[in-house]
């Protein structure tokens, strides 16, 4: 009768480790395939700065020119890099 005790009580504490449901499955799956990564627009910045530049010293013969459009073309090439690309989750 002890045997039988023993062998039943191993029984229903290893019963419930043993069988998973299908929905905690999912659950830990999602967790762990659920990656998302986006732009940080560095190109976008660099392409933009040295183009405003170029186009700031063109339009003005001063030091002030190729600054404030090298500053607003590295914040437009920012911009435009990190927004138009996707996010890419897997």
């Amino acid at each position: 009768m002890r045997k039988f005790i023993f062998a039943l009580t191993a029984a229903a504490v290893t019963l419930p480790v043993a069988v998973s449901t299908p929905a905690d499955a999912a659950r830990h799956r999602h967790y762990y395939a659920r990656t998302c990564h986006h732009h940080g627009g560095t190109t976008g910045a660099i392409v933009g700065g040295a183009t405003g530049a170029l186009v700031g010293g063109a339009v003005t013969h001063g030091i002030a020119g190729p600054i404030v459009g090298g500053v607003g073309g590295a914040l437009l090439g920012r911009h435009v890099e990190r927004h138009s690309k996707p996010r890419r989750c897997y």
